[in-house]
């Protein structure tokens, strides 16, 4: 995702976690994961190491998820890259308006999603909303993608539907629906309830929402842990609150291995385990080769953004477009061609070994 700030700001960092309990009362009591709930069920797990997933042939979450773009084929194979890599967990978006179109059959694609997922042996992190890229999502046919151009498809969720009345109760029966379908699904491994809260100028503006979706998710209290990732350490208040809720701490650091390292130490503090939901931008430091031995060494889970390069375009930076398409000499992302071949198989076989593969 386009990071707006990616300086470390250990100052802010330590301001936003001994705030944090100024947003405390806000919690519905009782319900999140104390310390000791958090480790035990983290240490029942195997290292989890895998990616950010979207197959190549969707732009955006609903390309993925409507009838008529849902591509299980693609998924399958894809996905069998990601077991063959050793991979164990991936994390998808989901979208609000694929949920609105068609309910059963959404929910029905999920249910084939994790079937494939687990056929391969992978744990899935859902994701609910997103205030990254672009804010009118439509149903329907999705825009080709624009050439060399990062992401230029994706979509924000609700996004400029936020502005609409009633949009609070349509947005509370898709979580507490799709929670109550799957709250008890093992193949689902956590929620993550809103990915990047603030980013494209929001800011603040997006606490009313991070607010209720916490307060939906606890009212279904699904048998999974909820989260919401922190990504800039300048939202003192969205930091606190996200980090205060959260049954285990989810972040995103895309700095390289002795930046992303205080990051570690500091959200340490919490007690609870730490899952790195998104990393490793190669023309910023983050690689596979420093970032990720280091977060297996830390017990923290490893999650890269962009897996098999597509319609995403996320081997272009976020703000480095290449107006002919021609491929970046370094991919800002991703590990593979479509046909399964590695960008780089020096990398490929570092994952591996991590993986125990």
């Amino acid at each position: 995702m386009k990071k707006t700030h990616y300086a470390f700001l250990s100052a802010i960092i330590i301001a936003a976690i001994t705030s944090a309990t100024a947003f405390a009362q806000k919690a519905p009591a009782g319900k999140i994961w104390a310390p000791a709930k958090a480790n035990a069920w983290y240490a029942q797990h195997k290292w989890m190491s895998g990616s950010d997933f979207i197959p190549s042939t969707a732009i955006n979450q609903l390309e993925m998820w409507q009838a008529d773009t849902f591509d299980a084929a693609t998924i399958d194979r894809e996905l069998g890259y990601a077991e063959g890599l050793g991979f164990n967990t991936m994390r998808v978006f989901l979208h609000s308006l694929a949920w609105k179109q068609d309910k059963p059959g959404f929910k029905k694609r999920m249910d084939q999603y994790l079937a494939i997922a687990s056929k391969h042996h992978i744990q899935t992190m859902f994701v609910f909303f997103d205030d990254c890229w672009n804010a009118d999502a439509k149903i329907g046919k999705q825009p080709a993608p624009k050439t060399g151009v990062h992401n230029s498809g994706w979509l924000q969720d609700p996004g400029n539907r936020i502005k609409d009345a009633g949009i609070f109760p349509e947005l509370e029966a898709y979580v507490k629906d799709v929670l109550t379908t799957f709250k008890h699904d093992k193949r689902i491994l956590l929620w993550d309830l809103f990915n990047e809260p603030g980013n494209s100028g929001k800011r603040e503006a997006s606490m009313p929402l991070l607010v209720k979706v916490f307060a939906w998710a606890r009212e279904v209290n699904p048998d999974q842990p909820i989260s919401a990732g922190l990504w800039d350490w300048s939202y003192e208040k969205l930091n606190a609150y996200q980090a205060l809720n959260s049954d285990v701490i989810t972040y995103h650091d895309y700095s390289d291995e002795n930046s992303h390292l205080k990051t570690i130490q500091l959200l340490k503090s919490h007690g609870k385990p730490l899952i790195c939901t998104e990393y490793m931008a190669r023309t910023r430091g983050s690689k596979f080769a420093n970032v990720m031995p280091m977060l297996k060494k830390q017990n923290v889970g490893a999650l890269n953004w962009g897996f098999v390069m597509g319609k995403t375009n996320t081997i272009y930076a976020w703000d480095n477009p290449i107006p002919d398409g021609s491929e970046p000499k370094e991919w800002f992302h991703d590990i593979f061609r479509k046909d399964g071949t590695p960008y780089r198989q020096e990398e490929v076989d570092l994952i591996k070994k991590l993986n125990g593969k």
